[in-house]
């Protein structure tokens, strides 16, 4: 192939971040780092109650208080349409209008000299709520007789789908076992290092809003139809952003603060705490019952699920995540027979939002938990039977979808092989588990980029995909220097400023290198063209006489630099070249969806301290399929990232309710992992097969490592203590009961 005979000079390599000192030396301007003049500081008031009828809110003593700058209820909103949501039916109030229907929920806001004044400001505001019955889980939102959240919801179902295959009740027939069982998966929080922060302006010129956000545009969108502007009256900043993991995709707080501003004439910042984040948003609970028909060799003949997902008050992205677990919970497996219903349900807790792999993880840690159950008792080695059952390249994973584009086989072997398998429970008595995450990444099309070479030779970059610490604007440069043959201190990727900064359908979904790095791979190109068709007037020499290399033309034993080029061509000082890029439908494949196939593989030994309950990793391996690492070390770090994110929720992370409040909602009472939990031999293989349809061959891969972790786990210490646990997460409590109760079953 061309493609894999192409030398590379700078993709491939893992050069130096291009922000990384800016970071480390606390240089890099984050949105609360900004100064903008005369900001005034904002506040939200937020509901006690999960559920409550607002009677009446009082603001008179409130803004009769000294360096109070105006205080916001929804009585504000006469002149806009006040609801958001990132789906048709927007359901979303930006602000509590009758009822507040979750506990956290902005009810009021008010902007003040600074945060201390905002603060002492709630509690001059009088708000007269009456209680109402609240629903925190699936199970109670959907029972008889249980108060619709929303009247348009009947059983509060926001949304609910389906996927069918063959007959699966004549699969069930046909098979010598059925496996029934029923696993739950907390809600969990983001914890981006940045909580949600915004600053809004609203003068004659129109809407400023510098936030830390991963979709700028779908902001600019949200805040145009919510005030009425169009669009080219709304200005979006975003630089660097403190992590996102899907916390910050589309608007949460931006039109509020926006709103906010408005009202009080004159620029608001609203910085949120973790406490306020929490309250933001959050990934779905899960509850999935999942029953499945085999034969005694172990191959799948048949797949029942019904997947439950909490997806809290309003719609926010529900629907994807609901349609997305169709696909997930089949894993990497040939069924021939299947039927999966998946409902999404309102209830009266924070609304979920994207995050990391969506549905992914949650359905996941049912289908690969219940994989080693079949193989226990089958007594099949669990990489045997996921070995038969794997769909092979080419082959359909879900009908109508794209044919699988990866060897799963071939990473799988890699990724045990690394471990050291030679069974379950290795020979000192440690736990073995393995899982597997396959993934149809959204990677919606439609990115735009322009590349500028000045008239010195430096290059600037515009590209709306946002630097949320993945190592976005490292890689984006790597693309375009080598597009154009220039060293990567030559690249200067710009802020994003949506006035300017040509459309980006988004920052998420495993898109940025596959879908913008294609649009500046076009770009690139398309520069480097036109200084070929410079030079080659500039040498009077054919193009493929012609070689670029260090920001120079060379022919004929001569050379010149891009700069005296473009300089010669525009005749005066100034000038530039315009290389322009478009990633659309034009690179998707037949069938679309997906575009690519996201794989994370992951194995684990672990040890079970059976006094206390208390696991320790001893080892883990995680794979994923890179098609090409543009930049091996940014690779490995975001794959051995959502492995460690994957760890947080195996055995930390979840919310706790009680009355409906969050009642752990600091990072004192929610813990995630640290450099301890680490595990003592940390392995991540790269797989690259140049078969990705981004550039250079390239996949998204900053998904997949978070999909095995759990159940591999949890799958580890089944084998090698008979303790099977079907609820996350893993704390030493839930899996010392677990202990004492496998105890109780084999003495009987």
């Amino acid at each position: 192939m061309i493609q894999e005979q192409r030398k590379f000079s700078i993709v491939g390599n893992s050069v130096h971040r291009v922000d990384g000192v800016d970071k480390v030396t606390g240089k890099a301007k984050y949105t609360g780092d900004l100064v903008i003049p005369e900001v005034a500081e904002g506040k939200f008031l937020r509901s006690p109650y999960a559920h409550a009828r607002i009677r009446s809110i009082d603001t008179r003593e409130a803004e009769a208080m000294a360096g109070v700058i105006a205080v916001l209820t929804s009585k504000d909103f006469t002149d806009i349409s006040p609801y958001m949501g990132r789906s048709k039916n927007k359901d979303h109030p930006i602000i509590a209008v009758d009822r507040a229907i979750f506990a956290g929920q902005p009810v009021a806001a008010v902007a003040a000299v600074d945060r201390a004044t905002a603060e002492e400001a709630f509690g001059k505001i009088h708000v007269d709520y009456e209680e109402l019955p609240a629903v925190i889980d699936v199970d109670e939102a959907m029972a008889e007789n249980t108060p619709r959240i929303h009247d348009f919801a009947e059983r509060n179902i926001c949304f609910q789908t389906e996927l069918v295959k063959g007959d699966v009740e004549k699969g069930f027939v046909e098979a010598d076992e059925i496996f029934e069982d029923t696993f739950e998966f907390p809600m969990i929080y983001h914890y981006s290092m940045e909580p949600h922060t915004a600053i809004a302006q609203v003068d004659s010129d129109g809407i400023s809003v510098w936030t830390s956000t991963g979709h700028p545009f779908g902001v600019r969108q949200e805040i145009a139809e919510i005030f009425h502007y169009p669009l080219s009256k709304i200005r979006v900043h975003v630089n660097f952003v403190g992590g996102a993991y899907g916390s910050k995709s589309g608007g949460k707080i931006e039109p509020l603060v926006v709103a906010l501003a408005r009202k009080a004439q004159r620029p608001v910042r609203v910085v949120q705490s973790v406490s306020e984040a929490m309250a933001t948003c959050r990934r779905h609970a899960i509850k999935c019952k999942v029953k499945t028909g085999v034969k005694k060799d172990g191959t799948l003949v048949a797949k029942q699920a019904e997947i439950y997902l909490n997806t809290g008050a309003y719609t926010e992205t529900g629907p994807i995540v609901t349609g997305r677990t169709l696909t997930r919970i089949l894993g990497p497996y040939r069924y021939p027979n299947l039927k999966i219903n998946s409902y999404c349900v309102y209830t009266n807790t924070v609304s979920a939002a994207s995050f990391r792999s969506i549905g992914g993880p949650q359905t996941a840690w049912a289908t690969e938990s219940q994989m080693d159950i079949i193989a226990q008792k089958l007594g099949l080695d669990p990489v045997a039977l996921r070995l038969k059952n794997l769909v092979k390249k080419g082959e359909e994973i879900r009908p109508k979808f794209r044919p699988l584009d990866a060897d799963l086989a071939k990473g799988f072997k890699l990724v045990v092989d690394k471990l050291g398998w030679d069974g379950p429970v290795s020979k000192d008595g440690r736990g073995r588990g393995v899982g597997f995450g396959t993934t149809d990444p959204g990677a919606p099309l439609a990115s735009t980029s322009t590349v500028h070479v000045l008239a010195d030779g430096s290059v600037v970059v515009l590209c709306g995909t946002v630097e949320l610490g993945q190592g976005a604007k490292t890689v984006m440069s790597q693309i375009v220097a080598e597009e154009l043959s220039v060293s990567l201190e030559r690249v200067m990727i710009r802020p994003i400023d949506t006035a300017f900064t040509p459309f980006d359908r988004s920052t998420g979904s495993s898109r940025s290198t596959t879908v913008m790095g294609k649009a500046l791979e076009l770009a690139g190109a398309d520069a480097r063209q036109q200084i070929l068709e410079l030079a080659a007037e500039h040498f009077e020499a054919p193009e493929e006489a012609i070689t670029l290399k260090d920001g120079e033309a060379m022919a004929r034993g001569k050379k010149v630099s891009y700069g005296e080029l473009i300089h010669h061509h525009f005749a005066m000082q100034g000038g530039e070249l315009v290389g322009r890029g478009y990633a659309h439908g034009g690179m998707a494949p037949d069938p679309p969806n997906p575009l690519f196939w996201e794989i994370g593989i992951g194995a684990v030994e672990v040890d079970v301290d059976r006094e206390t309950g208390k696991v320790h990793v001893a080892k883990y391996v995680t794979a994923a399929d890179a098609g090409k690492a543009l930049h091996p070390l940014q690779c490995e770090g975001q794959d051995e990232g959502s492995a460690m994110m994957g760890f947080g929720h195996t055995f930390y992370e979840s919310y706790y309710f009680e009355a409906g409040q969050i009642i752990n909602s600091t990072m004192v009472d929610y813990k995630v992992p640290t450099f301890d939990d680490v595990p003592d031999e940390f392995e991540s293989i790269l797989i690259e097969d140049g078969n990705g349809p981004g550039p250079y061959g390239s996949k998204g891969l900053g998904e997949g490592g978070i999909i095995p972790v759990a159940p591999a786990v949890a799958n580890a210490i089944a084998w090698s203590t008979g303790a099977r646990i079907r609820t996350l997460p893993l704390t030493p409590e839930k899996v010392w009961r677990a202990l004492q109760n496998a105890k109780k079953e084999q003495s009987r």
